[in-house]
């Protein structure tokens, strides 16, 4: 376990896409923490009630925390070495798990002791990738096995499903308010809806066939909105009837947009993870503004909004830093 403190450094105007007098939001800009372990890859961040921002160091494999406050970092390695730490959330008891996406575990972290329990999975679930902590037990995607699964920690066991269309690489997870469980489906043109009372999936296709959904969130409407990560599109899917909408991205067809999240501002944040800039779209309006990441490569893997505070914390991997915006 290390421990350094740092200092914030950095910002990025937003570029209005429409006329400033047009706009109801103030322009907005990131500000970066520098991480001090050399080599650092913070893969995902998460942010518990307290502020406290963790996030996976995939390339070391530590959990770290980030006190905003302070900007103290501390480290915290993971039993097993070279597990790979991928995707992170923080329960509402304040334990942080993660996937250790390299060793088929999730691990779970204790805030007040520092301490690390594995939870070994199934050997086919061989690649954990996005967790989400539902109604007392982790969900999780399995992306090369096409899998994803469900662990009860009370009982310490792992449930696994199979996906039915093939190689369908299970990625992003989300919870709506409706409590159902939506799952992206990077390797084709599909969405999942998974029930969590009996882990049954159900199949949204979306209408071009090149769209390729990485990431995804589900605003308080219960609309679906992903990041369209092959064809440059921020996407849109109403389940009640299941139509599809695409809004282009402001970086075009080659923006790669990847993490993304719904603000407390109301807006659609993502990430064109091919242009370095952050995209904040009102779905009202159906306008957009950009936000520049300062540091070049910073590829923004997946956000965690901080509701309380109204920030968004970014991780801008491939830089060894973390990001945050202030939303308005």
């Amino acid at each position: 376990m290390t421990r350094s403190p740092l200092l914030p450094v950095g910002f990025a105007l937003a570029l209005c896409l429409v006329p400033a007098s047009r706009s109801l939001f103030l322009a907005s800009s990131v500000v970066e923490y520098p991480l001090p372990r050399p080599r650092a890859f913070p893969h995902d961040p998460a942010v518990g009630a307290d502020g406290i921002v963790w996030y996976t160091d995939q390339a070391n494999s530590y959990i770290g925390r980030l006190d905003p406050a302070t900007s103290k970092v501390t480290d915290y390695a993971t039993p097993t070495p070279t597990s790979g730490p991928h995707g992170i959330v923080v329960a509402p008891d304040g334990g942080v798990w993660y996937t250790a996406n390299f060793t088929a575990r999730l691990g779970r972290l204790d805030p007040a002791t520092g301490v690390i329990k594995e939870y070994p999975l199934p050997a086919e679930a061989r690649d954990p990738h996005t967790p989400l902590f539902h109604e007392g037990k982790v969900w999780f995607t399995v992306q090369g096995a096409n899998l994803y699964g469900v662990l009860d920690p009370a009982l310490g066991t792992a449930k696994i499903y199979p996906v039915p269309t093939p190689h369908a690489r299970p990625y992003g997870l989300v919870a709506a308010p409706d409590g159902m469980i939506w799952m992206a489906l990077f390797g084709t043109n599909q969405i999942g809806r998974i029930n969590p009372a009996d882990g049954s999936l159900k199949i949204f296709p979306l209408s071009a066939s090149a769209a390729r959904p990485r990431r995804l969130i589900v605003d308080s409407k219960g609309i679906v909105w992903y990041s369209d990560y092959a064809r440059g599109k921020l996407g849109r899917l109403d389940p009640a009837t299941g139509q599809v909408r695409d809004f282009a991205c402001p970086g075009g067809d080659g923006s790669q947009p990847y993490g993304i999240a719904v603000g407390t501002d109301g807006r659609i944040w993502y990430d064109e993870s091919g242009s370095d800039q952050i995209v904040a779209f009102d779905p009202a309006t159906e306008r957009a503004e950009t936000v520049k990441i300062p540091t070049p490569g910073s590829v923004v893997r997946n956000m965690a909004v901080d509701s309380t505070r109204a920030r968004l914390w970014l991780a801008l991997s491939g830089t060894q830093r973390l990001g945050k915006i202030e939303l308005k």
